[in-house]
């Protein structure tokens, strides 16, 4: 009996049977080596939450078999105490969980935990800690970001650190030493998005009461490894008061043909070369006809291929944006798949899944809209009160927190229907993370895994 191998030279004779058997077999194997990539991306995603939104930083999760119900003491694999408050989410890679807080000596803090409920280590970043607005936030605000060997953390005051994964400093560098002095009533909220090894920074700010003179913030892209500059981009824009600040966060835009920096903030979103900065295009318009001087920027931007979805603040409109532009765009109706007049976020980002646009009003309000066309599916109350976490969208739900702590779980689809809604009696400011079959959960008070999950 002579058996052949594929890496073998056979001298016999094929029969049809045996063509049609190794056909077969080289098709299986091609569809196997090409779903490898595939599922090992989709086990990474399952396992890891490198940025504050999510593995593509967009508020999606494709975790499997989340908890949906839940309460301070059910269906809780861990809980610990936290030095402090703070709204920043936390990021995981592996077995590790990073977050900023700040403690009682008014310390901005970096924290290592791991998955199983034990602090890692804890390294110092700044000092001098402030709350802005009463309880609304303070200086470890922005979320931290790992690549599974590195963590990078920013604070309000513009320190950024790059540390290991083990707790040992690489670089860190003061913003305003380097970029000017911040003048932003609330802080420099804005987390920095990683991507392919660069840091991408958005700085954009301006002297509140000056009424006239144009403001003029910076755009950074840093090696991330390094800390070295690789550009800066002046980023010019005509508003005014308050509006010339932003408190949102850079996200980037790819799809097959193009990648870009998106920037959102004082009037405009503005789309950046990512090897240089160049600005690629600008589109305002997101005023009401009559302009508020305070209408300054928290929510950030969301896209998918094909789409980018750009809130505003104040009750103001949603722009949908074709992603295909170049120059001032602004009420340009060729750029513009679709526009909302009013209802925009005024601090959660939006989610796009599966054909459908969530915007989750500060207000508790969810709307639903088809992705295509802009048209609303449903407008329903969740809950009372503030909201200031980032939706989710995770294993067939959409999850949503009040600030008082409740999380409000929402069937994804057209059609409204609350299926849990949990309380943790704790404030949140922080967007939900999902990995492992858990969820984590930062409160002002403490770190939370809900659900049993993997170890």
């Amino acid at each position: 009996m002579m058996i052949c191998s594929i890496n073998t030279l056979c001298t016999c004779k094929p029969n049809r049977q045996m063509k049609w058997t190794a056909l077969s077999l080289a098709l299986s194997l091609a569809v196997i080596f090409q779903t490898l990539p595939t599922l090992a991306s989709a086990q990474a995603e399952q396992k890891n939450w490198p940025h504050w939104r999510g593995p593509n930083n967009n508020g999606v999760s494709n975790a499997k078999s989340v908890p949906t119900k839940w309460s301070k003491s059910e269906n809780v694999a861990w809980r610990v105490d936290l030095p402090g408050p703070a709204g920043s989410t936390p990021v995981i890679w592996g077995d590790q969980i990073f977050l900023t807080s700040a403690n009682d000596k008014r310390e901005l803090l970096l924290i290592c935990f791991t998955t199983d409920g034990k602090k890692a280590w804890e390294q110092v970043i700044s000092k001098g800690n402030r709350n802005v607005r009463v309880d609304e936030g303070n200086y470890a605000s922005p979320s931290p970001s790992t690549d599974g060997k590195h963590v990078w953390a920013m604070m309000c005051d513009g320190t950024l650190v790059c540390f290991t994964v083990e707790g040992k400093k690489v670089w860190s560098k003061k913003l305003q030493d380097e970029y000017g002095r911040f003048s932003i009533q609330f802080g420099m909220t804005s987390t920095p998005v990683l991507d392919k090894g660069v840091l991408y920074l958005q700085l954009v700010h301006g002297v509140m009461r000056d009424r006239t003179s144009t403001s003029e913030g910076w755009v950074v892209a840093l090696e991330a490894k390094s800390g070295k500059e690789k550009w800066k981009h002046k980023r010019k824009t005509e508003a005014t008061m308050e509006n010339k600040h932003s408190y949102t966060s850079p996200i980037i835009y790819r799809d097959k043909e193009r990648a870009y920096l998106l920037v959102h903030g004082a009037d405009y979103i503005t789309a950046h070369d990512l090897s240089n900065g160049d600005e690629i295009w600008r589109c305002g318009g997101l005023q009401k006809a009559r302009y508020n001087p305070f209408l300054r920027f928290v929510a950030s931007p969301v896209c998918v291929p094909g789409m980018i979805v750009v809130p505003s603040a104040k009750n103001g409109p949603v722009l949908a944006l074709n992603p295909n532009l170049k120059g001032d765009v602004t009420d340009k109706e060729s750029a513009i798949l679709w526009k909302t007049e009013r209802d925009t976020p005024d601090v959660p980002s939006p989610v796009i899944h599966d054909g459908l646009v969530y915007l989750y009003r500060e207000n508790g309000i969810l709307h639903c809209l088809d992705a295509k066309t802009g048209e609303q599916h449903y407008k329903e109350r969740t809950s009372s009160g503030r909201h200031r976490a980032s939706p989710v969208y995770a294993d067939g739900h959409i999850f949503l927190i009040s600030r008082k702590g409740l999380v409000t779980v929402v069937k994804a689809g057209k059609e409204f229907e609350i299926v849990a809604q949990n309380d943790m009696k704790e404030p949140i400011s922080a967007s939900p993370v999902f990995t492992d079959g858990r969820i984590y959960l930062r409160t002002f008070e403490g770190l939370y895994a809900i659900g049993k999950g993997e170890k």
